[in-house]
């Protein structure tokens, strides 16, 4: 899986340095930060799910398409929408209950500002995605939903545990006492 992993993150990154936008990405400074916030999410998808979303991007590369370009163009409604496929809402949805549920449990890592531009970023990505891999990505959500888990804070678990951090909770903590010299 974690060649499958690889070659999604090579692609995605080559895209995601050659983006212009009206506000440029702090990330595009920093590529080793979203090679590892991509590769924290992609953990976390089925096997089946990482390879029909490496063939849809492949695909794309293939017919001259920047993903990552669409996306960023959707977010400054620079286009219109990508793809009216309806489970794009129900994913927007599960996800913004488990990002609610995060950020409140764990206020000093995340900005009350946050949701509404984990929202409107996540809607516009899932446009960017086949009907195929949002089916398959719908279906794992559905799968963490039933076993009672919150992919979102997995997601950012991952990534501070690649920080170094061995918690959600250490993370906070270190957030607040940082918070008190500001």
């Amino acid at each position: 899986m974690s060649e499958v992993i690889d070659a999604i993150i090579k692609i995605e990154l080559e895209w995601f340095m050659n983006v212009r936008t009206i506000y440029p990405s702090r990330c595009q400074e920093h590529p080793k930060v979203f090679e590892l916030m991509r590769r924290s999410s992609y953990e976390l998808w089925s096997e089946e799910t990482l390879k029909k979303y490496l063939e849809h991007i492949t695909n794309a590369v293939s017919s001259g398409r920047n993903l990552m370009t669409e996306r960023y163009a959707r977010m400054d409604r620079m286009i219109p929408p990508l793809n009216l496929n309806p489970l794009i809402d129900k994913i927007v949805d599960v996800e913004t209950n488990w990002a609610e549920e995060t950020f409140r449990e764990y206020p000093h890592i995340f900005r009350n500002d946050s949701l509404l531009g984990f929202k409107i970023y996540l809607k516009c990505e899932l446009e960017t995605y086949s009907d195929e891999v949002l089916e398959l990505y719908y279906r794992d959500l559905e799968k963490a939903r039933n076993e009672s888990r919150n992919l979102v804070q997995e997601k950012y678990l991952n990534l501070f545990k690649k920080l170094g951090y061995k918690s959600l909770e250490e993370v906070n903590d270190s957030a607040k006492e940082k918070s008190k010299f500001y």
